[in-house]
């Protein structure tokens, strides 16, 4: 007779979730399936705490919180900015002061022929950027504007240094800024058009949203993260329990410890009621 199997491991329930928005609670159209806004909308009443942890700025949140009865907290800018939208409030920014993006922008205009720069400034509610820099999504001329000088550019703060260099295929342009940098800053990338994001060394997904837990009294056991690209992976890596999107690069499902299904599918809203249903 086989011997009896050992028990199932009993996970417990995380204390705290924490998701990507563009590829994985949002769908291809950039919508929130009523779905997936009521599961985190029940979650969140429930008393778990639910943090959308992303590369956009703030300026990109609203669309967003829009789909929602109530907006959710965020973890911005890759990390950069932690923000209350209750208060409308900036709780942690950690911005490249000028001296350093001066130096990140004079070797990457040494390194990479044809770059193009911006940065997201005042805590990532607005925008500078070169001419050149095209621009694929927002451009509404109160908060995004074209440099006149290059000095303006690296002039303030900026919590994120935005790169585009033509078409370029994601992954291998990463690795092109990553090296000319040498570690001075952290590079990554989010989509796949070719736009390197820049933060400042040790400024990750993962670091922001370690700092918010510790305000609440939480570890990175308790966290049960989501994600779908490179700029995920910090934050996948220090959770407790990481799950990929069916859709995530290639990055994310080589670490993540679960895989769920694709983000037009509702992938993270199916996970989520199994893991906490519905009473």
């Amino acid at each position: 007779m086989d011997p009896t199997p050992p028990p199932a491991t009993v996970r417990p329930i995380p204390r705290l979730v924490a998701s990507d928005i563009d590829g994985t609670l949002l769908r291809a159209d950039r919508t929130l399936s009523p779905y997936t806004a009521r599961v985190l909308t029940r979650i969140s009443a429930q008393g778990t705490p639910v943090v959308l942890v992303t590369g956009r700025p703030i300026r990109w949140l609203q669309v967003v919180y829009d789909q929602l009865p109530a907006p959710l907290p965020a973890v911005c800018a890759n990390g950069a900015v932690v923000y209350d939208p209750a208060a409308d409030e900036v709780l942690r920014a950690d911005p490249l002061a000028p001296e350093l993006l001066a130096e990140v922008a004079r070797r990457l205009r040494a390194a990479v022929p044809g770059v193009s720069l911006a940065v997201e400034v005042v805590d990532s509610r607005q925008m500078r950027h070169e001419a050149h820099f095209p621009l694929h999504w927002d451009a509404d001329p109160t908060v995004i504007r074209v440099i006149e000088t290059p000095e303006e550019l690296l002039a303030v703060p900026a919590v994120k240094l935005l790169v585009r260099a033509g078409v370029q295929d994601p992954d291998r342009f990463t690795s092109v800024v990553t090296e000319a940098l040498a570690g001075l800053a952290e590079a990554t990338h989010s989509s796949n058009s070719g736009l390197v994001e820049i933060s400042a060394s040790g400024v990750t997904k993962a670091a922001g949203l370690a700092w918010y837990c510790s305000r609440l009294g939480l570890s990175a056991r308790d966290v049960l993260a989501f994600g779908d690209m490179p700029n995920d992976v910090p934050m996948l890596t220090w959770a407790g329990r990481a799950v990929a999107v069916g859709n995530a690069h290639h990055a994310v499902l080589t670490i993540a410890d679960e895989v769920t299904a694709t983000n037009d599918e509702d992938g993270v809203a199916a996970y989520l009621d199994r893991v906490f249903p519905d009473s």
